[in-house]
């Protein structure tokens, strides 16, 4: 991609341009028939111990992974009638010990596209899997004997 002109116009180069052209039309954010969750479902990936975790992270809460500060600002995912798509805005920090927090990520991440935009991290890798409510997760009740 090439960024050109004063008003910092956008033009693609090649095939992968077009292509990512395409999936921006397809998994775009903004639109207003998405559904809003309150809980963002990610995957975690430690590459140095080769440890995996699934992390629940509330909207708006701050969760931990290693040295990360995750914080999702919105969890969106399409209706059940629509090409499935979950996407969340993240903020993610670095926090090490006796040192200011340091800005790693903000933005969009798309559970499809984990590579379209991605933290990139020398030790850790996080990804959206889905979103979901988390009043949607009651209990059974007891069974009666």
């Amino acid at each position: 991609m090439v960024f050109t002109g004063v008003r910092g116009g956008l033009r693609a180069n090649g095939l992968l341009g077009v292509a990512l052209l395409s999936v921006l039309a397809i998994i775009s954010p903004a639109r207003a028939a998405d559904l809003i969750y309150d809980t963002a479902i990610l995957q975690g990936l430690d590459k140095v111990t080769g440890r995996v975790m699934t992390i629940e992270a509330p909207v708006g809460t701050s969760v931990h992974f290693g040295t990360l500060e995750i914080i999702v600002r919105t969890c969106r995912k399409r209706p059940p009638e629509e090409q499935p798509e979950s996407a969340a805005f993240l903020d993610i920090w670095e926090i090490k010990s006796g040192e200011a927090a340091t800005s790693l990520f903000r933005g969009w991440m798309f559970a499809s596209s984990p590579a379209l935009s991605a933290l990139e991290h020398p030790v850790y890798d996080i990804w959206v899997l889905d979103c979901e409510d988390s009043s949607a997760k009651t209990s059974a009740p007891p069974k009666s004997q």
